[in-house]
């Protein structure tokens, strides 16, 4: 196809963004028949600052999107669970609970492999992909989106039109700069995620290994034999002025848990940064236009489930779209049912991920906290089953959950909650369960 036969036809769909939320949305409405564009600012393969760490939930979507046996053949680690360690305290490895009638277990992969993988699904499928095309700004007709401008890799501008334009753009996407969408908590101090690949590392077992410590938080997954990401979220006014890379070796090595993980491994790339303050956005006030993934809205991630969101994200808004290109009806209340279902699937585990948020902070809480759950399996095992995104969060963001909490902290003997420092982890070396 010419380059202007691509340029001047009008398409079903633009999805702006080629990572997973906007290449899963892609690949759900070309399933349906419908014609789309990807037009995508970099050219792949391409890296991201990601804590390579899919919910178990994610399995289902991947299959529908008919990229997990490529996955599985690229040998990613299986992760059982998640092992959490308040401020230097013994870790307590907590897995993934059954449903039903199998063990669950997390993905943990590279993001350049991940994200090449559903872009070669696309290309697979026929999809038009432009890379290396940045898209600056979206055309409208009577208060309705109709399309995008922008520059190629040449610097050429370039006009695109569809019956509708998906923004996958992240955190930065043209839609939330273009409308002041985006709105975020008060008096809240921004933070910076730092991470890097640890070569010649071992973790004790295949979990996500959660380490909470002043001055932040980290998050280390296996992404394969031996190699580490290990994740570094730290309050931004923490890095001005300072080498990223030193800062980055100093704190992470600070902790005597991951200094003990890591002790015969090393970086084996520069520091990667990427600003991490959550915020949410304003609800669209045109029509013609959707937004999935990290341009719907950021959570903090603790709780590791970023692309499992940008995932579900395109599953609801494809859904919508279909619905809204057969009838013919893109306006704005139409695709604003979207936004409803999102909102009503998620908004409980945002509450959630505030919660954890403010308790990590807090070293006394956090503590007694983690103790609690090592002393309660039951509890500890839903908690992370919502983390995966299995188990509703609704049956932890709920009054009967909280009921049970207290009660088992009542039943709990005095002083019993601290954590004892050790020098070995008692993680369960037990293999994995057989699945039903």
């Amino acid at each position: 196809m010419t380059e202007e036969s691509v340029m001047s036809k009008t398409y079903d769909a633009i999805v702006i963004g080629a990572g997973p939320a906007g290449a899963a949305t892609a690949l759900l409405l070309q399933a349906k028949g419908y014609e789309v564009c990807v037009v995508e600012r970099a050219r792949f393969p391409r890296d991201k600052v990601c804590g390579e760490f899919i919910s178990p939930a994610a399995d289902p979507i991947l299959e529908k999107l008919g990229v997990l046996s490529a996955i599985e053949a690229a040998h990613p680690i299986r992760l059982r669970g998640v092992a959490i360690s308040a401020y230097e305290g013994e870790e307590l490895a907590i897995d993934y609970p059954p449903h039903e009638g199998r063990a669950m277990t997390s993905l943990s992969l590279s993001r350049l492999s991940f994200d090449h993988i559903l872009f070669s699904k696309m290309q697979e499928r026929g999809i038009m992909i432009l890379q290396e095309h940045q898209v600056d700004d979206l055309v409208f007709d009577a208060g309705v989106v109709t399309g995008i401008t922008g520059r190629d890799a040449e610097n050429k501008p370039f006009t695109l039109h569809a019956r509708v334009v998906v923004d996958a753009g992240g955190r930065n996407a043209v839609s939330i700069r273009r409308m002041g969408l985006k709105r975020g908590p008060r008096l809240r101090r921004g933070k910076v995620a730092l991470a890097a690949h640890w070569k010649n590392a071992k973790l004790p077992a295949d979990y996500c290994y959660m380490h909470v410590s002043r001055p932040g938080y980290t998050g280390m997954a296996p992404v394969s034999d031996d190699t580490v990401n290990v994740v570094l979220v730290v309050d931004a006014d923490r890095v001005k002025g300072e080498d990223i890379n030193a800062l980055y070796r100093k704190v992470v090595l600070g902790n005597a848990r991951r200094r003990e993980m890591l002790m015969d491994a090393e970086p084996a790339e520069g520091v990667r940064t990427v600003d991490s303050l959550a915020f949410d956005v304003a609800p669209l006030p045109c029509g013609g236009l959707v937004l999935v993934g990290d341009a719907m809205g950021f959570i903090d991630p603790f709780t590791g489930e970023g692309i499992y969101l940008g995932l579900r994200s395109a599953e609801l808004a494809a859904a919508t779209l279909d619905v809204a290109l057969q009838r013919g009806d893109v306006s704005r209340w139409m695709l604003e049912r979207y936004a409803i279902r999102r909102k009503q699937e998620f908004h409980k585990k945002f509450v959630l991920s505030r919660i954890l948020q403010k308790l990590i902070y807090r070293r006394g809480p956090c503590r007694s906290v983690v103790g609690l759950l090592a002393e309660n399996p039951t509890l500890a095992a839903t908690l992370v089953g919502v983390i995966g995104d299995y188990i509703p969060a609704g049956r932890v963001v709920s009054v009967p959950f909280l009921l049970r909490l207290v009660s088992a902290w009542v039943r709990s003997p005095a002083g019993a909650r601290s954590i004892k420092l050790s020098r070995h982890s008692t993680l369960d070396k037990r293999p994995l369960p057989e699945e039903g």
